[in-house]
């Protein structure tokens, strides 16, 4: 039955897509290019129609009607909640709708959120929610917030080919492993759309030849708000895991959409206005492929539905050693990509003197404030997980009420100490070895305070040190982790983002790893370098910063045309000085290669200051 249920949506889909990709093509029905599309072809629309009746049959089949009748009319039935499929199906129907008359009329932002709200009314009436509060007010309303927003999001993901069907893919997925054991409908309804998304993403992979249209990521992103929160609904659930579960499956939609959000409004433009922000467009920008992006959101989608899964199989004193660094990294993730120059310079010069412009150069330029709230994280996570490593589960139980009294204190102690070894006055961007001893003397430091402060408030009954050995160590490495990602992702950017002559440094050494970083920190001089010649043959094969050592000048005709190196740099202190100046300027000029020099120059300054001249002296004119 499971099989047969994947198998009958995905060959619904794969056969209906051609099908309504020529009647779009025949009736007009295409996306053309415009300066807030990312796609440069006119390109077919209405995928999402093949998407829904793919669904739509493996919805009806598995749907129970009378249930819903029972849920809401008649309390005496027994029946606790309707079939699932039975109250999705109609709600996607009707946003299919709504979203096929917006690909078809355009219609207002606004008239589109109304019926989203709608359908997520429909979703609440027939007693689905969260279960994330115990007031039915606050727990209907954060259900009809999570129906609508991740509606939306999968509505603003359908940004690149493949990226909405691939992400609400790999989601179904993720939900189809958690329900296996656990409810039978919600399992069958995963695969059923996960098979009409694998159908349609073989027509919508990049380069996609239809898009899904709003009729497509619109009942997409319902159909899987609702399911998702199914896992909300099961007696087994653990409170942690109602909330963490729906969460992390749905992790990247989540975050691109409040990415977007956020960015939009800080820099004075509408949410619901299109444009290249997104998170895949930043990924491109910072020099993946479009493929490379779209396959990096489904992979990172993935491993947050590991998590995911982990969490729907432990207890809720087991969980947070998965939830907390996931959460982490993706915070990180949301900081990194947000840093990223899309908008043009005048739209953020415009911001003078609006609301907004406080908030964004607080963010700007009080990063401490960022870095503290960080941190508290890291050292909590830390000190639970030196907890967890030092006892098992059962240990854990008892000593789980003296972590939770002490931890208030260790995060007082070690943030104190932090902030005054110095640690928040340095650029994440720039961390070197120097850094590297200042966190592990902090860390010690702080280990060594929290000691003292526990010595003295509890005589240090009931704690263990080997918690704090293994406590110290672990924040060292997160707090180092955490710094050096800021590192990699800026280095990242600049060698992804290189572009213009390609170029070959002559010389390994200090000078040449010099030449290097400047190229790397300086992309205006506009130099790609793709290596580092020299005439030494035991240094070829190994690299420099990433780079390799090709060859020396005997290799250079062959080196050349294999890496398309239109010149050659020298470095400013050359091994063999004027020799191997020349030597290399007769290669470049017998293989018709451009030479450049890279010098360091140190100038005086002249401090006379010349006199200004005097204003109350007439001028010619009088």
């Amino acid at each position: 039955m499971p099989l047969l249920l994947f198998s009958l949506s995905l060959v619904l889909a794969a056969v209906l897509t051609p099908a309504v990709r020529y009647l779009a093509l025949k009736k007009g029905w295409v996306a053309q290019p415009s300066h807030d599309r990312w796609h440069q072809r006119p390109t077919a629309l209405m995928g999402g129609i093949a998407i829904f009746v793919a669904g739509a049959v493996g919805l009806f089949l598995l749907a129970d009607f009378d249930s819903v009748g029972a849920a809401l009319f008649d309390s005496g039935s027994g029946v606790a909640l309707p079939s699932a499929a039975a109250v999705i199906l109609p709600g996607a129907a009707f946003l299919f709708g709504l979203g096929l008359l917006d690909d078809l009329r355009d219609l207002k932002p606004h008239i589109k959120l109304i019926g989203q709200i709608l359908a997520a009314a429909w979703v609440v009436f027939a007693g689905f929610r969260l279960n994330w509060f115990v007031s039915l007010t606050a727990d209907t309303m954060f259900t009809l917030i999570w129906v609508v927003g991740i509606t939306n999001a999968f509505n603003l993901m359908d940004n690149m080919d493949g990226l909405c069907a691939g992400v609400g893919l790999v989601a179904c997925l993720v939900l189809a492993v958690i329900f296996r054991p656990l409810a039978t409908e919600p399992f069958l309804i995963s695969l059923v759309l996960a098979g009409g998304l694998a159908g349609v993403l073989i027509y919508n992979f990049k380069p996609a030849k239809i898009f899904m249209g709003d009729c497509g990521s619109l009942a997409v992103g319902f159909s899987v708000s609702v399911l998702a929160l199914q896992y909300s609904t099961l007696p087994s659930s653990t409170p942690l895991g109602r909330v963490a579960v729906p969460l992390l499956v749905l992790m990247v939609p989540l975050l691109d959409t409040t990415l977007v959000t956020v960015i939009r409004l800080l820099s004075g433009r509408k949410a619901s206005t299109g444009g290249r922000d997104h998170t895949s467009h930043r990924l491109v920008l910072m020099g993946f492929s479009e493929r490379s992006a779209v396959l990096l959101l489904y992979g990172t989608g993935g491993v947050a539905g590991l998590a995911a899964i982990f969490v729907s199989h432990s207890d809720i004193l087991t969980s947070p050693a998965v939830i907390i660094p996931v959460f982490v990294a993706f915070l990180l993730m949301g900081i990194y990509l947000s840093q990223l120059r899309v908008y043009p310079e005048k739209e953020f010069s415009a911001l003078r003197g609006r609301k907004f412009t406080p908030i964004l150069f607080e963010l700007t330029h009080k990063r401490q404030l960022m870095m503290i709230a960080l941190d508290i994280l890291l050292v909590a996570f830390s000190y639970y997980a030196a907890y967890r490593i030092r006892f098992d589960s059962r240990q854990f139980g008892f000593y789980f009420p003296v972590f939770l009294e002490s931890l208030p204190i260790i995060i007082a102690a070690k943030l104190t100490v932090f902030y005054f070894s110095g640690i928040y006055r340095g650029f994440w961007e720039y961390l070197s070895t120097r850094d590297v001893f200042l966190y592990t003397r902090s860390s010690a430091i702080a280990t060594m305070v929290s000691i003292a402060l526990l010595t003295v408030i509890y005589r240090f009954d009931d704690f263990s040190k080997g918690v704090f050995v293994i406590d110290c160590l672990l924040t060292i490495l997160l707090l180092l982790g955490t710094r050096g990602s800021f590192r990699l992702f800026w280095e990242t950017i600049r060698r992804k983002s290189l572009d213009g002559e390609r170029v070959a440094i002559y010389g390994v050494g200090r000078s040449g790893e010099l030449l290097l970083r400047e190229l790397l920190n300086n992309p205006h001089l506009g130099v790609n370098p793709v290596g580092f010649l020299d005439d030494n043959p035991l240094k070829t094969g190994k690299n420099i910063q990433g780079f390799p050592v090709l060859g020396g000048f005997d290799r250079l005709p062959s080196l050349a045309a294999r890496h398309k190196i239109d010149g050659v740099l020298l470095p400013f202190d050359l091994r063999n000085g004027e020799a191997a100046r020349q030597a290399a300027i007769r290669h470049c000029r017998r293989h018709g290669l451009f030479l450049k020099e890279f010098s360091i120059d140190l100038r005086s300054v002249d401090l006379e200051i010349p006199p200004e001249p005097d204003q109350s002296s007439p001028s010619v004119d009088d």
